[in-house]
């Protein structure tokens, strides 16, 4: 698995923790060869992880929509841009451009990738998993849920086989090897 998709915040004011963590992870992909892919912001843990991967002479694939180039607001570590027109294009781009996903703590629009991921595999579009970095316990409650509507049967076909969790950077290595 050499193209690794990211899915992460794009905020500043959060946890120095995510921040530290997030450089680690960069660190690590760029030291083994991997490829960032991810939605190419100049924000967050966004810029956090292309800066870092790039500090460690890795390569960093940005999917850009149209939004995000009006506001100014695209990375300029990118090595590889691709552009376009809307967020549910940039899903299905990372999505066809990575061979795994991991999302890092992130907002609403976090959920939607991982979600727009998950659904598209347990319909069969593809055979992509998410791995969930839970950095200091941050999806378990999301995680709580989706084992609530997996035990009430509103999930069809069981979720760890599209949806991983790691709690370390060691066990997160370890499903990206």
């Amino acid at each position: 698995m050499d193209k690794i998709g990211i899915f992460c915040s794009a905020c500043e004011q959060i946890s120095p923790r995510y921040f530290e963590c997030t450089r680690e992870l960069g660190a690590w992909m760029a030291t083994e060869g991997k490829t960032l892919v991810y939605g190419g912001a100049d924000m967050g843990l966004m810029e956090c992880i292309a800066h870092t991967v790039k500090e460690h002479g890795g390569k960093v694939v940005g999917v850009v929509p149209t939004k995000l180039e009006e506001k100014g607001r695209v990375s300029d570590l990118l090595d590889v841009t691709f552009h376009t027109v809307n967020l549910s294009d940039r899903k299905d781009v990372i999505l066809q451009e990575s061979d795994i996903l991991v999302a890092l703590p992130g907002g609403v629009g976090t959920l939607d990738e991982i979600f727009h991921v998950v659904a598209g595999a347990t319909i069969g579009y593809h055979s992509k998993r998410v791995v969930l970095y839970n950095i200091d316990g941050f999806w378990d409650s999301m995680l709580t849920m989706l084992q609530q509507m997996e035990a009430q049967g509103f999930i069809r076909r069981p979720l760890h086989q599209f949806l991983s969790v790691a709690t370390s950077l060691d066990e997160l290595k370890e499903l990206l090897r």
